[in-house]
């Protein structure tokens, strides 16, 4: 039995349970245990460059410096999800709403109006024209057509060719004959298209 064991524990070692087999012993089962229970973990030993304990013990638990680190990478990590989800890390911040209170009792006071004018703002011209013409009939012309959407350009008070062409495309509009010329029925046209 002296060649059993080559170190002497001093005392007699019969009743304790055997070394579990080291990896040259057991080559041939490599891995594959039998039974759960045959799964030795084997302390670390100091290193003997003074690393100190290489355990915690945190409310009365033994942990390793292994554990204590992925427990310490995991709050990190939530930490960062939180400041995360709270913005911290947008490069705007976003301004808060200004929140204004709303007026107990608003009173309103209708005060009543003149009667409405039932004259057109804009009036038409009170005479026929045609290409050529000047003064203030034209003039009075040019703003009727801008009023009903054929703008001739500014009212300068000269029948040119852009008061023409509008009155051109005002006649074709109102389905008359398109001359350019503001005869009768162009004039009516006019008249009933500013008043309605």
């Amino acid at each position: 039995m002296e060649g059993r064991h080559e170190r002497d524990p001093g005392y007699d070692d019969w009743f304790d349970e055997p070394e579990p087999p080291s990896e040259t012993q057991s080559g041939v089962n490599r891995g594959a245990f039998e039974d759960p229970d045959e799964v030795w973990v084997l302390p670390e030993e100091d290193d003997g460059r003074g690393a100190g304990p290489r355990e915690l013990v945190i409310a009365g638990r033994t942990l390793t410096m292994t554990q204590v680190a992925i427990i310490g990478i995991s709050l990190l990590a939530l930490l960062f999800a939180i400041l995360a989800a709270a913005g911290t890390f947008n490069g705007s911040t976003a301004a808060e709403p200004t929140v204004t209170p709303l007026p107990k009792k608003v009173t309103v006071t209708v005060v009543p109006s003149t009667a409405a004018s039932t004259t057109p703002t804009t009036e038409a011209p009170a005479q026929t024209l045609k290409p050529g013409d000047t003064g203030s009939q034209v003039e009075i012309l040019q703003k009727a057509l801008a009023k009903l959407g054929f703008s001739p350009g500014p009212p300068d008070g000269d029948y040119g060719p852009s008061t023409q062409i509008a009155v051109e495309k005002f006649q074709v509009a109102k389905g008359l004959g398109e001359d350019g010329i503001v005869g009768t029925q162009t004039l009516n046209a006019i008249q009933k298209a500013l008043a309605g």
